[in-house]
């Protein structure tokens, strides 16, 4: 990834903490929408046959379940848009290593080899930490890279700033 003088943080390979952070908001959000699933699926099940389901939260249907929603949630998001939530709030978007947009069939490679990153006491992130284009496993193997776009919003506030005002307003 090339950085032009004066872009700023623009198309500037994300970091670490940015990238975690943004994990975690989609892990929490992840979990939220499936703990939530699973509590509607009970309520109804309550209402039309009149029991309740107990989910076993060890249950292989919820893991499998759970797994299943994790993959589709990730592997939609980076082909529809480049980003999640979590991406989106973060400023950070996935993109080709060219820079270019990222094609979904690499969206889904990215979703499906991201758990290989953490084997192994998540060595495969130690590429963003010291690799110079910031990329861990799941970035090389997919051809991919975490950029940020904050630059872009700010371009497009920039018109509210009173110093973009004509003199004597």
């Amino acid at each position: 990834m090339k950085r032009e003088r004066g872009q700023g943080l623009r198309d500037h390979c994300a970091g670490f903490a940015s990238r975690f952070v943004a994990y975690a908001v989609d892990l929490g959000t992840i979990t939220g929408v499936f703990m939530l699933s699973l509590a509607a699926a009970d309520y109804a099940a309550k209402v039309v046959i009149g029991h309740t389901i107990n989910w076993d939260k060890g249950s292989p249907f919820v893991g499998v379940a759970y797994a299943i929603w994790w993959f589709l949630y990730f592997a939609y998001s980076w082909a529809a848009n480049g980003k999640t939530l979590g991406a989106a709030l973060l400023g950070v978007r996935v993109v080709r290593e060219d820079g270019a947009r990222a094609e979904a069939w690499r969206a889904v490679l990215r979703a499906v080899v991201f758990p290989l990153s953490f084997l192994f006491f998540g060595l495969g992130f130690t590429g963003i930490l010291f690799g110079r284009e910031r990329r861990a496993l799941h970035d090389v193997l997919a051809g991919t890279a975490v950029v940020y776009t904050w630059e872009a919003r700010a371009a497009r506030l920039r018109f509210l700033s009173r110093d973009s005002a004509p003199a004597g307003s």
